[in-house]
């Protein structure tokens, strides 16, 4: 998957606030970096930006105003809960396939190591169930590799809901959300609003089994690994009934969280996780199948 990587880069989808110079096109002008403007020289601007051709031509005192470049710290906070881990070995249809926490572990590496390859710092918050584990942003060499190991060594379990987490982090950052999005959402969208009302970069990447698409065929029993007491019959009569309230389930989420100013990006697990990284760095809309779009 990282070989698959290589090259790609993950523009920042609007301009950064102050932060040291990097890949990312800053809300700060100065006069290094693109050329974006002239403004009329002030007292204690450096004379060694004046348009010494304009002044030539106009007999008036311009300086060139650039964008500069900053750096962009991005946080990726992983869910870990309980329902993260369908499809587990005992599910129908399992067949090897991998799970949603699976799945998004290897999406987040991906993400990690796309923004370290910019000079990003990156860190990561997993909330599984050994709890929550956290490294803070870092650009130092083997950084993705250390993130790829706390990744590795967690395992789906326990309810931990993520806004919570989410108002920890820092609002001068990227911050990417990978989860099934079928927790706490309603609290996670205000804190997310919130957060990017203070200036972050929220992203949310919505994982969805290939299962919950397309679930058996045939009667069987379903339950919330969550509440394991609370089971139900899906059959052959209730299968369309449910497909279609997932899907406008998918359809108001994708709404809501464009609608807090967010990006939003759902994945598939039987998409290749390099396919996936590419549409949330991009900005593009994976296909789904029939139902959400």
């Amino acid at each position: 998957m990282l070989d698959a990587l290589r090259g790609v880069r993950w523009p920042a989808r609007r301009a950064v606030g102050a932060a040291p110079p990097g890949a990312h096109r800053s809300s700060q002008k100065g006069t290094a970096g693109e050329f974006t403007e002239y403004r009329l020289y002030r007292q204690g601007d450096d004379p060694r930006a004046l348009d010494w051709r304009l002044l030539a031509r106009s007999d008036r005192a311009f300086v060139r105003l650039s964008d500069d470049r900053a750096l962009l710290p991005t946080w990726i906070v992983v869910d870990g809960s309980a329902r993260m881990a369908f499809p587990d070995a005992t599910s129908a249809r399992s067949d090897g396939a991998l799970s949603k926490f699976a799945y998004g572990r290897q999406v987040a590496v991906g993400l990690a190591a796309v923004a370290h390859a910019s000079s990003d710092p990156v860190g990561v918050m997993v909330l599984h169930a050994g709890g929550m584990q956290r490294i803070p942003p870092r650009t130092r060499r083997g950084a993705v590799q250390e993130i790829a190991r706390v990744l590795e060594g967690a395992t789906a379990g326990g309810a931990a809901a993520l806004a919570p987490a989410l108002v920890q982090l820092p609002t001068k950052a990227r911050i990417v959300l990978i989860t099934d999005c079928l927790g706490d959402t309603d609290v996670l969208l205000k804190a997310a609003a919130a957060h990017r009302a203070a200036g972050a970069l929220i992203e949310c990447v919505h994982v969805v089994a290939a299962e919950e698409l397309t679930p058996p065929t045939g009667p069987f029993l379903v339950n919330d690994p969550q509440a394991p007491h609370d089971t139900r019959v899906l059959s052959r009569a209730s299968r369309a009934e449910y497909r279609a309230r997932f899907d406008e389930f998918r359809r108001d989420l994708a709404s809501r969280w464009r609608a807090t100013g967010a990006g939003y990006t759902e994945v598939r697990t039987d998409v290749p996780p390099a396919r996936a990284v590419r549409a949330v760095v991009m900005g593009l809309a994976l296909p789904m199948g029939d139902g959400a779009h």
